[in-house]
């Protein structure tokens, strides 16, 4: 359930379902890296890459989102997202 935002990010209560116990490490690992992310960017990146290679995000309507930045601390979550996926090239 959405709580709140701010805009480009909404922030959501989590309610565990199953998977959730298993991919909660790998969210973990993220934010702890993120908290370093001047110092060591390649880190984050490849640990936000596990996170995206076993999480969908997904319109209302079912269909995916293109591209996504979510993060998951306990029962909070936030994220932003953009209807068009991210040209590498332009990184």
């Amino acid at each position: 359930m959405v709580t709140g935002g701010d805009f480009p990010w909404l922030n959501a209560r989590v309610d565990p379902r199953e998977g959730l116990a298993e991919v909660r490490p790998l969210f973990a690992e993220e934010l702890r890296l993120l908290d370093g992310i001047d110092e060591d960017v390649e880190s984050w990146e490849r640990a936000y890459e596990a996170v995206r290679n076993v999480v969908t995000l997904r319109y209302p309507d079912g269909q995916e989102v293109p591209e996504f930045l979510l993060h998951i601390d306990d029962n909070e979550a936030w994220w932003r997202w953009s209807d068009e996926p991210f040209d590498e090239e332009d990184a």
